[in-house]
């Protein structure tokens, strides 16, 4: 499979890598251009390759993996989505330093907010539950599997990454759909933040 990738910092890269480590192909994208990812798209190897975020949001498969405060300007504008899938990989944050601070989503969900600005998309939430610091460690923990959290109204679209998280090694754990999933597995959620493992 060919996946896109709508963003290039480090949660986009730690799981372009393991797409590319189970065999499909990554193509990232960022606001700067194709041009600015050169050494970005080498150092994850043949597998990787840049191109601009309106040809990229073309592929079946996107993952959003942007600051929160750039989820409108990276969405807004792009063709619709005509039922093509995008992985909300985000969190609500609208400061990381020196603190984490939450955005006031006056009680509406992340990923419906993406939704939103994303007409058409099969939006599946996922990868945004674990920190980045115990994905990197790979999904092996001990006797177990660390656990990616996986929500969505459209039951194909989520067999699409639930079968991703498995050929990425992890264990997914469906928590159905996107209102009640997605507010649970987002950043302030009940299940936001630890390294959940099951055997």
């Amino acid at each position: 499979m060919k996946i896109g990738f709508i963003g290039a910092g480090a949660v986009a890269q730690s799981i372009a890598r393991s797409a590319i480590q189970a065999g499909h192909e990554v193509v990232l994208s960022a606001r700067r251009g194709p041009q600015a990812l050169g050494d970005i798209v080498a150092g994850l190897g043949p597998n990787a390759s840049a191109d601009t975020v309106q040809e990229v949001a073309r592929l079946e498969l996107v993952m959003l993996a942007v600051p929160w405060l750039q989820v409108p300007s990276a969405l807004d504008g792009l063709p619709n989505w005509a039922g093509r899938i995008l992985v909300d990989t985000t969190n609500p944050f609208t400061q990381l330093e020196p603190e984490l601070v939450l955005a006031d989503l006056g009680g509406t969900g992340a990923s419906e907010i993406v939704a939103a600005h994303a007409p058409e998309a099969r939006v599946v939430k996922a990868f945004n539950a674990i920190r980045m610091e115990h994905y990197d460690k790979g999904p092996k923990f001990h006797d177990g599997k660390r656990v990616i959290f996986v929500s969505g109204d459209d039951k194909d679209a989520k067999a699409v990454v639930i079968g991703l998280v498995n050929d990425f090694g992890y264990a997914p754990v469906d928590l159905g759909g996107l209102v009640s999933g997605g507010r649970m597995q987002q950043a302030g959620g009940p299940i936001a933040g630890h390294d959940w493992v099951v055997a």
